[in-house]
């Protein structure tokens, strides 16, 4: 790769210019690495991958695997960075050529012309600003999913990838596995007919959810960075069981069991039908009780359980019903399943590798089909169908199939923008499919708003007692301008205020 005259001078750009984000519009960024170039056998700079990788635990320690592995050995992790000393050790033992950082934005501020792209894998709260960051200095970006942690976050870092045209993947590895390719060959052949109705179920939330916040703050653990790990969330006091895991079930965290699987599992209908915005979701959601008709109120808690539906207007005028069940809800049992038919293994599960996290049935006019999380292992209902099924394959697979998701981002970045494929991009399908998923998430906290009113009792007088105006009602949205248009109280949801000295979004 080669060097870009207009990058800035790194001593120019100060800290707290990427917290506000107003001076990251560098331009280029394609210098090679000191300590690759000379010596016998090194790779040609413009055939190998620098990447910065935000994040080293849990997802991130698997997407750091997959650009170490590349079969192409085009990938360097050059930089690595996490605010948890204990979840950031191990690969820091297996990269120590990697220059380590708590702090992304330091290294961004020092290491800017030291590599190319970005990957990302940190609480989902901390999503945007770290990717919008990156794509200002003109790096590609590998974000996990689902992009950000709010709607209106979700289409800026879409309209920023349009802006300073830099290759990227959002995190949902099943886009590209070789059953989405398949699912497709089918559709277009008229497998199942026309599609009516496409369920969708996850085993998620498996981490606490449904409960009180904390009334206990134990110190910080010295190995924790913890203002680091709140970044943009509101200032907060520290609590136990909540790193590196449990955030997920914090709305001022994470995303809840959409957030975590409905890329993956809403993903194959979003990617084989083109599905834009929804025009109208309803939900229902679980409810805690603290007493005898006394229901709890855990504002900051995402409910145990879920189920909604989403209606789609489809390209060809017909609307599409796509629903979405969490906390162990399943949907109806197909008749054409035995009866001694485990549900779960027959349609949604990944043969030979227990995998309980979710899936998807395609309901048509002509018949069913189902699918792992992500589109994996498409299977035809009844089941004795999938022996006799024979339709040739059209598209061609991703080398690796899941794996290749990585490596073809890896592929693509070296290629440049606009010169090679990758299977989930921000504009055009990830940036949509996240501000959709996240939809869901306004309508389940509109489901637990609560107002308190007054009224008279023929019993007992005047009492007050709390009303939920949001809940069982049918949620009109305008996609294009991020709004609910009949529950004015929802559009609070679309976009959240970042901690002051974290800035706000904008490109």
């Amino acid at each position: 790769m080669k060097k870009n005259e207009n990058a800035p001078d790194k001593k120019n750009i100060s800290r707290g210019d990427f917290i506000k984000n107003s001076v990251l519009t560098a331009a280029g960024f394609y210098i090679v690495p000191r300590h690759v170039l000379g010596g016998k056998g090194f790779t040609a700079p413009s055939d190998k991958l620098y990447i910065a990788c935000i994040g080293c635990g849990g997802e991130g320690a698997n997407d750091i695997h997959h650009y170490a592995t590349a079969p192409k050995k085009n990938a360097e992790v050059a930089f690595l960075c996490d605010v948890d000393d204990h979840m950031a050790a191990p690969r820091i033992k297996e990269f120590p050529k990697a220059k380590f950082y708590h702090d992304w934005r330091e290294l961004f501020q020092n290491e800017s012309k030291n590599f190319d792209a970005v990957s990302v894998a940190i609480p989902d709260h901390n999503h945007a600003i770290v990717g919008l960051s990156a794509m200002q200095l003109n790096k590609h970006l590998y974000l996990q999913k689902p992009l950000t942690h709010d709607i209106y976050e979700a289409r800026i870092l879409t309209e920023a990838a349009k802006k300073y045209k830099v290759v990227t993947q959002m995190g949902d590895q099943g886009a590209s596995c070789g059953g989405m390719r398949t699912m497709r060959e089918w559709f277009e052949a008229g497998l199942i007919g026309d599609i009516e109705k496409v369920y969708n179920w996850t085993n998620r939330p498996v981490w606490p959810q449904g409960i009180p916040w904390p009334d206990k703050h134990p110190p910080v653990p010295k190995e924790l960075k913890w203002d680091l790990w709140l970044g943009t969330a509101e200032k907060t006091d520290y609590i136990d069981n909540l790193v590196p895991f449990n955030w997920r079930g914090w709305w001022r965290f994470g995303t809840g069991a959409l957030g975590d699987m409905a890329c993956h599992i809403i993903g194959p209908s979003f990617k084989l039908l083109e599905l834009g915005y929804p025009t109208e979701v309803t939900c229902s959601a679980s409810t805690i009780y603290s007493g005898i008709f006394k229901e709890a109120d855990y504002p900051e808690s995402i409910p145990v359980a879920s189920k909604l539906r989403y209606t789609f207007k489809l390209k060809n005028g017909r609307d599409l019903k796509l629903y979405w069940m969490d906390g162990g809800i399943i949907p109806d049992r197909p008749d054409e399943l035995d009866p001694d038919v485990n549900e779960n293994e027959a349609l949604g599960d990944i043969p030979q590798e227990n995998d309980f996290e979710g899936g998807t049935l395609f309901v048509g006019s002509k018949g069913k089909v189902s699918c792992g999380w992500g589109g994996s292992h498409p299977r035809l209902l009844p089941l004795s169908l999938n022996k006799d099924v024979n339709i040739p394959q059209k598209y061609p697979r991703v080398e690796g199939d899941m794996d290749g998701h990585w490596w073809q981002w890896v592929d693509a970045c070296i290629a440049g923008h606009g010169n090679a494929e990758v299977d989930s991009p921000f504009v055009g399908y990830a940036g949509p499919l996240t501000e959709t998923v996240l939809m869901g998430n306004l309508l389940l906290r509109s489901f637990n708003l609560r107002q308190k009113v007054k009224r008279h009792d023929p019993v007992y007088g005047d009492i007050e007692e709390f009303q939920t105006p949001g809940r069982y009602i049918s949620y009109k949205w305008d996609g294009e301008n991020m709004r609910i248009t009949n529950f004015e109280l929802a559009n609070q949801f679309v976009r959240r205020k970042y901690r002051e000295g974290w800035g706000e979004l904008k490109i």
